[in-house]
């Protein structure tokens, strides 16, 4: 029997109202938060169930929207009823399975503990088959040769989708806990990423969702190589997700990978490259619509004339980001932009009067960013703080730079950062000068302890 197209769920749209689906995205993750739920919705999570995709939501997510919508149920908010779509279903299947009655399940068991097992994958080790699994892309490795490179059948949706999750997850374990302790074990997954790729697809809207999958968990991992030090290892992946645009001919992907290229230049003292990706990032930019976008890439560009002590281009720049910002979010805004809100707006700019030597206007950009931040989101919060502390250190107020120090320490278990630790080191030297203050001798005190504690364990 042929197939038939998804129906758009047309009350799920008319509930997001004039939200973006980006916004939409993170009010259901803040809904989640309140009653104790994980899960990893972003824009094109939204977009899917917009478009029919999703018929029915995973018991997390269906706890999360009747949260959200009291006195609905999923058919009033456009989706089939579940029996309709699943039958038996994974959990009901295995249940009967291993002879264990269906009532004994607890339906939300698999779904309230995803974000700690994948929590635990990362962050205490296991093989890289464990973490990939993790990420959603079992199946996919099931179906790779011994060598790892070659794929036994014809890949289809299942694949792609594995894919697309992997990216998802590990956006949402990087917001949350930093890149120190992902990194490696992302490895495998974007190997069997572009394993995938190399295969022979069912179709081609098949071999474009794999492109773009691939690009994306390339940036995604380059990020963690970027946000742990290794640099090389960034600058490699991000090549490799230009070189994966460019191949299939994708503006969005492109854009993403400048975008990501010009930060990497900026932070290892390289901003005429950092000027120069963040302009080809933009004229990539320019035919998809998405203001936001373009916001970020020429916030990017200020970054690189900062470096080079133009503060005219510098301003310039700042002043067209503003500008595109304030045009506010749209349906085209990539899923992956998600994090680009009013804090980062301000932490960049605090970044550019960092290395133009304003550090008294780059403290008040940074206070608002630390102010704005969902706490939710305690890399960010850890990252932003840091950035403040470091300019009011250099600002003159050595008081207020160990108390934002400070702060961040008491994020550091939840923290894994090597780029919020440096920056840490670099503030504790700087204050190195007023350590006769009390408030900047217990920083100083609490971050030789850290830092120390920090290299035993890696040792």
């Amino acid at each position: 029997m042929a197939s038939t197209s998804p129906s758009p769920n047309h009350a799920f749209r008319l509930l997001r109202g004039q939200r973006s689906p980006g916004e939409f995205a993170a009010a259901v993750r803040r809904a989640a938060r309140e009653i104790g739920e994980t899960v990893a919705c972003d824009a094109r999570y939204i977009g899917r169930v917009e478009a029919g995709e999703i018929r029915c939501p995973n018991y997390a997510y269906e706890r999360v929207f009747l949260h959200m919508f009291p006195g609905r149920t999923l058919t009033d908010l456009g989706f089939a009823a579940r029996e309709a779509v699943r039958g038996r279903g994974p959990r009901r299947a295995s249940a009967a399975a291993s002879g264990t009655p269906v009532s004994s399940v607890p339906p939300f068991v698999s779904c309230t503990k995803e974000s700690d097992v994948l929590r635990r994958a990362f962050m205490t080790g296991g093989s890289a088959t464990v973490a990939a699994a993790s990420l959603g892309l079992a199946p996919a490795l099931a179906s790779l040769g011994g060598d790892g490179r070659r794929v036994a059948h014809r890949v289809g949706e299942a694949e792609a989708t594995a894919v697309e999750e992997a990216v998802r997850q590990i956006r949402l374990l990087d917001d949350r806990h930093g890149a120190d302790g992902l990194y490696r074990r992302a490895a495998q997954p974007l190997r069997t990423a572009y394993a995938l790729l190399d295969a022979d697809a069912v179709r081609q809207s098949t071999t474009d969702r794999l492109h773009a999958g691939a690009g994306e968990l390339a940036i995604s991992v380059g990020w963690l190589a970027h946000d742990s030090g290794r640099i090389d290892d960034a600058r490699s992946h991000y090549a490799e997700a230009l070189a994966t645009a460019r191949v299939s001919g994708d503006p969005a992907l492109e854009a993403h990978a400048f975008c990501n290229t010009a930060f990497l230049a900026r932070d290892t003292g390289r901003p005429r490259e950092a000027v120069r990706a963040a302009q080809a990032g933009q004229r990539a930019a320019r035919q998809l619509g998405s203001a936001r976008l373009l916001s970020l890439l020429t916030l990017r560009e200020a970054g690189g004339w900062a470096g080079l002590g133009d503060r005219t281009g510098c301003e310039e720049a700042l002043g067209r980001a503003h500008t595109l910002f304030g045009r506010g979010p749209c349906d085209a805004d990539p899923e992956w932009m998600s994090f680009f809100g009013e804090p980062e707006l301000e932490v960049l700019e605090a970044q550019c009067w960092s290395a133009l030597g304003d550090w008294p206007r780059a403290a008040r950009h940074g206070r608002r960013a630390a102010v704005l931040q969902d706490p939710y989101f305690a890399r960010n919060v850890a990252l932003y703080t840091s950035q403040l502390a470091d300019d009011l250190a250099r600002a003159g107020a050595p008081d207020e730079a160990a108390s934002a120090g400070r702060r961040v320490l008491d994020l550091l278990d939840q923290v894994q950062s090597s780029r919020v630790q440096t920056m840490l080191a670099g503030t504790a030297r700087v204050l190195l000068p007023h350590r006769r203050s009390p408030d900047v001798s217990e920083f100083l005190t609490r971050h030789a302890a850290s830092a120390s504690a920090s290299a035993s364990a890696s040792a």
